[in-house]
């Protein structure tokens, strides 16, 4: 029953050989978990433009359905910051005000997003992350955190300030800066420095006091949501939204998570394919990095196409539940697994702690103040800006800093979605105009030995008729006519050629353009009177022009090695570099 299980369901392997103790540990490190991840599920909602229960939700059918499917065993899966403000650009751009519509919206993205995903896990594609260059990922998160701090101004400071970049944050805080609330002010700036101090002062005290440091962690830990019990209480006890005009949270529908497909306008699923395919690839990138990571500690592996169908079951279980795009998170992923957390079943225990909180509890989160979960927000996020990593990667590669740079000012004055883009596009422009004209090197044998090197860089012996050219990238359209064009002008410039090389042993990749260029260079110099041998060509490579019939046609010979080669085209060369002839020698 187990093997059919796992086969539907991969994410049960971690069945075989469970253990009480396990159970145990599980069930701790939920705990620990869900005390973190319910205010900043609030919190990220309220940052995606999202009542607050929508965060709620998004934290439970998600964490079930990745235990399900996904391959990490302690990775937690739910709202993050980066991911709510791209949910809050795309949902804004439509410009809904209906809350109902809104949370539709909402539901198709994370449906969207889902779809993208498992598209990409039935195809295989986990390197889809690889069009994120580190750069532009680094430079996209900073970003970012620029973009939510500002827009969680808005809360600190009891004004309405709208706006998706920095320019229009900054208009709207100008019209809005005699409407500043000094109570909002107030009790967020008090809730951000506990948060600080719970950080980095609270585990000195408590220490120095001679408590255990795992009972330190655990008070640390809890300490966002000792932060929503005390400013709900003072906030009711005090009538701060009566007497002050407090912004609260407000009233919370009670019960289990709304089970429904979101139903919105066939315009509003085609407005969002677009955001839902660049969240996918965001969260995607994250989820896999954090999961990486946190499997290098406990020496496991995860499998980025198994990631995929994870994530895109999370995202699916998300949208019907009456929640938004999720992802693995870093911050709640490293408190589950140094929690204690061995396998996905903590998952699935937090999400019946929150599953409760979200049935008997909402209540006691009315009185809770926004500024409260702002500093939620800035405290769990304000570390991630880094603009040390754009400079550094413009001194390490110009080009990668230009990607980096422009991601960072685009997010920043044009919006999330149009500043990634911007990254991603360089990126990959300057990838293409980099393997558009291929690294090459003419190569000559190093004397006494049967090495081969670019007869620019070292000391080397060549042939007088036989011409060697290393091609040292994957052949494919964009560099085809690049390789004509060479193996012309090489051969143009030598005075009496009989034979031409290519060595391949850095070619990973021959694509049908490459092909018809091969076979340009065949003929050509077949007309020349000049033949064209290939040396040292990998397995994968050969297949494909074996099966062409690439080597039938070819007028010369394939060489195992290019010594062989050498020594086969002209042994009087090799010979003589090799110290066994003498240079006059003309024998």
């Amino acid at each position: 029953m187990l093997k059919v299980l796992r086969r539907f369901l991969p994410g049960l392997e971690w069945l075989d050989g469970y253990r009480r103790t396990q159970l145990t540990r599980d069930g701790l490190a939920s705990l620990v978990t869900a005390v973190l991840l319910i205010p900043q599920s609030l919190a990220y909602a309220l940052l995606a433009g999202l009542p607050p229960q929508a965060g709620l939700y998004a934290s439970i059918a998600p964490l079930i359905a990745y235990a399900l499917f996904g391959s990490s065993r302690v990775l937690a899966v739910g709202p993050v910051a980066v991911i709510s403000l791209m949910t809050a650009a795309a949902i804004g751009s439509l410009g809904l005000t209906n809350p109902a519509e809104i949370m539709a919206a909402a539901g198709a993205l994370a449906l969207l997003s889902s779809a993208f995903l498992l598209l990409f896990g039935v195809l295989r594609l986990g390197s889809v992350a690889n069009f994120l260059s580190r750069p532009v990922v680094e430079a996209f998160i900073t970003a970012s955190t620029v973009l939510i701090i500002a827009s969680q101004l808005r809360h600190f400071l009891g004004v309405s300030m709208e706006g998706a970049t920095i320019p229009e944050l900054i208009v709207s805080f100008a019209h809005e800066f005699d409407g500043i609330n000094a109570v909002a002010l107030l009790v967020g700036l008090i809730s951000l420095a506990f948060l600080i101090g719970a950080r980095s002062l609270l585990p000195q005290l408590l220490k120095r006091s001679g408590m255990a440091d795992g009972l330190v962690t655990s008070l640390t830990r809890a300490a966002p949501a000792a932060l929503v019990a005390l400013t709900a209480l003072a906030a009711w006890t005090l009538g701060l939204n009566e007497r002050a005009g407090l912004a609260i949270v407000g009233e919370l529908p009670s019960g289990l998570p709304p089970l429904a497909f979101p139903l919105v306008p066939l315009e509003t699923w085609r407005a969002l394919i677009g955001p839902a395919a660049l969240i996918s690839l965001v969260g995607f990138v994250e989820s896999v990095s954090v999961g990486q990571s946190l499997a290098a500690r406990r020496r496991e592996t995860i499998e980025p196409n198994r990631e995929l169908l994870g994530l895109g079951a999370a995202n699916a279980a998300s949208a019907l539940t009456g929640g938004y795009p999720v992802t693995g998170g870093f911050a709640r992923s490293v408190v589950n697994e140094s929690a204690g957390a061995e396998t996905p079943l903590a998952g699935v225990f937090t999400a019946i702690i929150i599953l409760l909180v979200a049935v008997f509890l909402t209540p006691l989160f009315y009185h809770l103040p926004k500024a409260a979960l702002a500093a939620t927000i800035l405290a769990a996020i304000w570390r991630m800006a880094n603009f040390q990593d754009a400079w550094h990667a413009w001194k390490f590669s110009h080009a990668d800093g230009a990607a980096a740079f422009l991601t960072l000012v685009g997010v920043l004055f044009l919006g999330v979605e149009i500043g990634l883009t911007l990254g991603v596009a360089l990126s990959v422009g300057l990838v293409l105009q980099r393997t558009m004209r291929p690294h090459w090197a003419e190569v000559g044998q190093v004397p006494r030995t049967h090495h081969f090197r670019n007869i620019n860089r070292h000391e080397v012996i060549c042939s007088p008729h036989v011409v060697s050219l290393r091609i040292d990238e994957a052949l494919y359209f964009a560099n085809a006519r690049f390789l004509e064009s060479l193996a012309g002008d090489i051969l143009a410039r030598e005075s009496r050629p009989t034979d031409l090389v290519l060595l391949f042993p850095a070619v990973n990749f021959v694509d049908a353009s490459a092909l018809g260029s091969l076979r340009a260079i065949n003929s050509r110099l077949s007309d020349a009177g000049v033949r064209l041998h290939l040396s040292e060509v990998k397995g994968p490579v050969a297949d494909k022009l074996i099966d062409a019939g690439f080597f039938d046609e070819l007028s010369g010979e394939v060489f195992l090695s290019h010594y062989a080669a050498m020594r086969t085209l002209d042994p009087k060369t090799t010979l003589r570099a090799e110290g066994m002839m003498p240079d006059k020698d003309d024998l």
